[in-house]
């Protein structure tokens, strides 16, 4: 093969390589959405956001604080838009005993734990800390059928604290799987955070890939399994909602 050809082939697969990536980031961008709880706030802070820097740009000789008025909440404005990112994703494979990940963010508890409010004894905990910066939408960790809600005020520690799981404002929603086993998953209000919304409905089926709900800003998920579940995470262990596989159901 002469080195012209030679040359011709490679910057063909370069080419091919790099609409190969740019086309699987469009797909993955095509799959992302804003959180219906964000749109509203979202919205009026950019329309807000667009009438001051307005004022400023025709109210002043200097332009000098209408830049700096754009920078300052234009990074603000942009920080909420990824908090209230809502990707599109889905389980592949089949979920059959399989617990996922409620939440992005990082595995901060696996272990076991005495749980006193509804099973009292011990049960395998995993906990998931999410951080500002993640996606904050939370999805159903196993198929079943919704035992219950319940919403609990209480204090606004930081979450990733042990105290967090009992002490601070949380919704438990207790799942009943197809086998009759009962999985506890508690979404817990952190330092920051100041509104749980939970989409679940006592009686209603779930399934692995549905939303459970959202947590604004801070916060920590919990699932409660019973000791017979092998966990699949350790901690420090980075998660993604609805795909990281945490444990699974004997």
């Amino acid at each position: 093969m002469n080195y012209e050809l030679r040359i011709i082939l490679y910057l063909c697969t370069t080419k091919n390589t790099i609409n190969y990536l740019m086309g699987e980031r469009i797909k993955k961008l095509k799959k992302i959405r804003i959180h219906r709880e964000g749109t509203n706030e979202l919205t009026l802070s950019m329309l807000a956001i667009a009438l001051i820097g307005t004022g400023l740009w025709y109210a002043l000789d200097t332009t000098i604080p209408f830049w700096i008025f754009v920078v300052i909440f234009g990074a603000a404005w942009l920080m909420a838009l990824n908090f209230y990112r809502c990707p599109i994703r889905y389980f592949n494979g089949d979920t059959d005993k399989l617990v996922v990940a409620p939440a992005d963010g990082k595995i901060v508890v696996v272990e076991e734990a005495e749980e006193h409010t509804y099973f009292h004894d011990k049960r395998l905990m995993i906990s998931i800390f999410m951080s500002p910066l993640n996606v904050h939408a939370n999805w159903f960790p196993i198929d079943g059928k919704v035992k219950f809600v319940k919403h609990f005020n209480g204090n606004y520690h930081k979450a990733w604290l042990p105290k967090a799981s009992e002490e601070n404002e949380h919704a438990d929603i207790m799942i009943t799987t197809p086998d009759g086993q009962d999985i506890l998953c508690r979404q817990i209000a952190g330092a920051l955070a100041r509104r749980i919304v939970t989409y679940a409905k006592e009686g209603e089926e779930c399934y692995i890939d549905e939303h459970l709900g959202f947590i604004k800003l801070g916060s920590r998920v919990d699932v409660y399994l019973p000791l017979t579940a092998r966990a699949c995470v350790t901690m420090g262990q980075p998660t993604t909602g609805d795909q990281t596989v945490i444990a699974k159901l004997a």
